[in-house]
């Protein structure tokens, strides 16, 4: 996806994000290959210049792009990296970095 590509921002979705947690899926494209991550976090702002997570007293960006959020279903998530389990996030978001 390019830059252009980008919906116009809606600021009720934006409004509506606001104090949801939120369970990120990133997946890095790199020459050694693929690396994926995941963070959880609370939105602290999210505007047309883009959404911020607090990470356990962390600032997380991230862009202002509904197309990546997605309702959560309900249940237990772990986490690859960490081993440890999120119950019940609000909304998942995933994203591929190339």
């Amino acid at each position: 996806m390019k830059l252009e590509d980008t919906p116009a921002w809606d600021d009720a979705f934006g409004a509506a994000l606001i104090g949801k947690r939120v369970l990120v899926g990133i997946t890095r494209q790199t020459a050694a290959g693929l690396l994926q991550e995941q963070v959880f976090g609370t939105v602290e702002t999210a505007d047309a210049h883009g959404i911020k997570l607090v990470l356990g007293g962390e600032r997380f960006g991230l862009p202002p792009d509904p197309r990546a959020f997605q309702a959560a279903a309900p249940g237990s998530y772990r986490l690859r990296s960490t081993g440890g389990t999120l119950t019940d996030p609000d909304v998942t978001a995933m994203w591929t970095i190339e």
